[in-house]
């Protein structure tokens, strides 16, 4: 397939990330759900330069998913080499979730899963308790665990030590666009995680990307932001440009933030008020 490439310029080493052993060198993962076509759908995840992909089990034909449908979304994707992170999108236990990862695995043919057990409807926040738990029966059972958490670094924590592939905070509720509302508790995430760290939901423009990046999490998962954008496409490749921004600032190291003001020209050398007179 042709695709939007995340080529470094000449002379930049290439910068990749392992994921469940997968190494990638794109940091954005996104969501096929709410686009406005097909088209639509498959243009912009070409602009993201995405590779993998997340995908809802019951938007999948089960009985197609040999490819024999070449209008099925898993032959779509499959087809054009994307890699395919199902989810478990509207579980409300650990049982319920649990069921649809065996489901997933054995039509999509992958262990990959993005975890999600959701507290309520309203919020859609992480049910923390049904999230440790289903995340052990998973890992249990031979699945590289995803979860969909909330940005408690505790919590993270916990995620990790049971033996999830990565932990996945939110940086704001599921389809708000609020963007990240705590980047604290995010930063400490990173900076005690042993795993990837991707901020997952929440984001609603470039610059939400770009601040996610800045703060060393290791991808981004979005949707929304782009699939209900008034241009998909466009937002799609803001999406890429901001993740590669973000990502070699995070890289290139900040300036110290300081309290008064530093001149950035040098004193010496400067036209004394004698001089001129």
């Amino acid at each position: 397939m042709t695709t939007t490439t995340n080529k470094p310029a000449a002379g930049v080493e290439v910068d990749t990330w392992t994921l469940a052993g997968r190494e990638m060198t794109s940091r954005v993962i996104l969501g096929t759900a709410r686009y406005p076509s097909q088209e639509t759908l498959l243009a912009s995840l070409e602009a993201s330069g995405a590779e993998l992909v997340t995908v809802a089990l019951r938007r999948v034909n089960v009985g197609s998913a040999d490819g024999s449908d070449p209008t099925n979304l898993y032959t779509l994707l499959t087809e054009r080499g994307y890699g395919l992170l199902p989810n478990t999108a509207g579980c409300f236990t650990a049982a319920d979730a649990v069921l649809t990862a065996e489901l997933a695995r054995e039509a999509l043919g992958v262990s990959l899963i993005k975890l999600e057990v959701i507290a309520d409807e309203d919020t859609l926040l992480p049910d923390t308790e049904g999230l440790l738990e289903g995340a052990q029966e998973l890992i249990r059972r031979g699945f590289d665990v995803l979860p969909y958490t909330n940005d408690d670094p505790v919590t993270a924590r916990k995620l990790e030590d049971v033996g999830c592939a990565a932990v996945m905070p939110l940086g704001a509720p599921i389809g708000s666009g609020l963007g990240i509302r705590n980047p604290h508790n995010i930063q400490l995430i990173k900076e005690r995680a042993g795993v990837p760290v991707i901020v997952d939901a929440g984001v609603g423009t470039a610059s939400d990307v770009a601040i996610a990046f800045e703060l060393g999490c290791d991808a981004v998962l979005m949707n929304t932001a782009v699939a209900r954008a008034r241009d998909p496409v466009r937002m799609a490749r803001a999406m890429n440009a901001a993740a590669r921004a973000g990502r070699d600032a995070y890289l290139a190291g900040r300036m110290p933030r300081k309290f008064y003001a530093e001149a950035s020209s040098p004193s010496e050398g400067m036209i004394s008020p004698l001089e001129t007179s």
